[in-house]
């Protein structure tokens, strides 16, 4: 049985398997520029975070219908699940929906079609993060935000993705400012390839809860102070920063060097079909790969429940840390 424990970095977008994929083509009538699964896979290969997101958008267009974004959340809670997986926080990107003419709803009641069963089917508890486009404009966010208006019962936080550089926390105070003032959650992506820099102002700006990512923290000594003193949760994605060249090899990921500097690390997929693994597949990568024993693993699995935004539910909190402080190796 897999050590239990909750994923708090996870695109939903980012977890459509080759076959999924060609599966819900076919559903639509959408041609994919492709062979078969084998050639899609192949192209899953990719050099940087730009080439991975060319095709993470290009392979949103098999995504049209509620009954698609369901499938794509229960694909995901099932391999979840069998993985340890007891309580995940999804993002998703409406704005790359939204442009190809998909609707708010459409994304929002599809995934809770999945969402709103997956602790009786899979054991899994769920809260949804809206995530805005930091390529796109700022105008773009709040009008996303406004969108979201008549599905922010089912919307427990928002958050910041795609491509960082270029891209600081700061253009997006006005939507953060509004997202705080209705009473979401927030978190952001922050010092994956941006700067350390970019983790402070999501802090300072943005009123961050949680920062994505963040590995870069560890080039500013003050900001390492910080987060540690204030317990500012950080989710990693081990798997992902090798893929995207944000580490050269895992065996040089600074998780180890975080944790023994009182760091509040978590580890999670991020991307999952694109970076080679989901939660579990990550975890076992750092014990291989960082040679992290029994209790470093068992402080991760901990840590993902205290980072968890479950403080309506604190009786499942509860049961989760003492399913980990349980477990045995």
């Amino acid at each position: 049985m897999p050590l239990p424990k909750a994923e708090l970095h996870l695109h939903i977008e980012g977890t459509l398997e080759p076959e999924l994929a060609f599966e819900l083509a076919a559903r639509n009538g959408v041609t994919l520029p492709y062979a078969d699964t084998d050639a899609l896979r192949e192209a899953y290969r990719f050099d940087d975070l730009q080439s991975f997101l060319d095709l993470y958008y290009e392979l949103m267009a098999v995504l049209r219908t509620e009954r698609d974004f369901a499938d794509l959340a229960d694909a995901y809670l099932a391999r979840a699940a069998a993985q340890g997986v007891r309580h995940a926080e999804i993002f998703f990107d409406p704005q790359a929906h939204l442009a190809r003419g998909v609707s708010m709803g459409t994304v929002v009641e599809g995934l809770w079609r999945a969402l709103g069963h997956s602790e009786e089917n899979h054991g899994v508890s769920t809260r949804l993060i809206m995530c805005f486009l930091r390529d796109e404009s700022a105008e773009s966010a709040l009008r996303t935000l406004d969108e979201a208006r008549p599905y922010l019962h089912l919307i427990t936080g928002v958050g910041l993705d795609s491509a960082e550089v270029g891209h600081p926390p700061t253009k997006f105070r006005a939507v953060y400012e509004a997202a705080a003032a209705l009473g979401l959650r927030r978190v952001a992506h922050a010092g994956e390839e941006g700067p350390p820099e970019y983790i402070t102002e999501a802090l300072d700006v943005l009123g961050v809860e949680r920062v994505d990512h963040g590995l870069r923290c560890m080039e500013d000594p003050a900001l390492v102070a910080r987060l540690v003193r204030d317990r500012v949760p950080l989710t990693l994605c081990p798997l992902s920063n090798v893929r995207l060249r944000a580490v050269d090899a895992l065996a040089e990921h600074p998780l180890p060097a975080m944790l023994d500097a009182g760091l509040l690390c978590t580890v999670n997929s991020d991307d999952p079909a694109y970076f080679g693994g989901y939660a579990g597949d990550n975890f076992t990568a750092v014990r291989e790969e960082l040679h992290l024993g029994d209790e470093a693993l068992r402080t991760l699995a901990r840590n993902s429940f205290l980072a968890s935004f479950l403080e309506d539910d604190e009786e499942r909190r509860a049961r989760c840390l003492a399913e980990v402080e349980a477990y045995a190796f």
